[in-house]
């Protein structure tokens, strides 16, 4: 595994890609995230905003939304690798253990194949919260082939 940081034009194209790419990022989970995707999602179930309500269920306190934890992924995939001008095309979820507010969650993104020909690139996603895996799948992802030139 070969960590990268953001490339210095914002994004990699599909030529600079290849397998055993992978970058990671710390994202911490606060109240304030929670509320907020809470508010751009529509999900307003209590188990991500009640207290007393999550109390009471299986998980005994209050649990962030899944796809924002899934979200984080989008952070690395749109921002670092492959960055500015990737598109995704598709992706799968799997959910291993909750993460709580207070919590900080490790994404880490690696390139698992390139295909040159269709300009797509397969990516494995994984979260963990102290060194346990969160949630993990795999994204497919449209990469340019060539950087826009600098507007001047």
């Amino acid at each position: 595994m070969e960590l990268v940081t953001t490339h210095p034009s914002g994004g990699y194209i599909l030529e600079e890609l290849h397998v055993g790419m992978a970058a990671e990022k710390v994202i911490h989970v606060s109240d304030e995230r929670i509320r907020l995707f809470a508010e751009a999602s529509d999900d307003f179930n209590p188990v991500h905003l009640d207290d007393a309500f999550a109390s009471k269920t299986a998980y005994r306190g209050r649990i962030a939304h899944g796809l924002l934890s899934a979200s984080f992924g989008s952070a690395v995939v749109g921002t670092i690798l492959p960055g500015a001008g990737a598109i995704y095309i598709s992706q799968t979820l799997g959910f291993h253990l909750p993460v709580r507010p207070g919590d900080d969650v490790v994404v880490r993104i690696s390139v698992v194949s390139v295909d040159q020909e269709s300009a797509r690139v397969e990516l494995n996603c994984e979260g963990f919260v102290d060194g346990k895996l969160i949630m993990d799948g795999v994204a497919v992802v449209r990469v340019p082939r060539r950087r826009r030139p600098a507007k001047g």
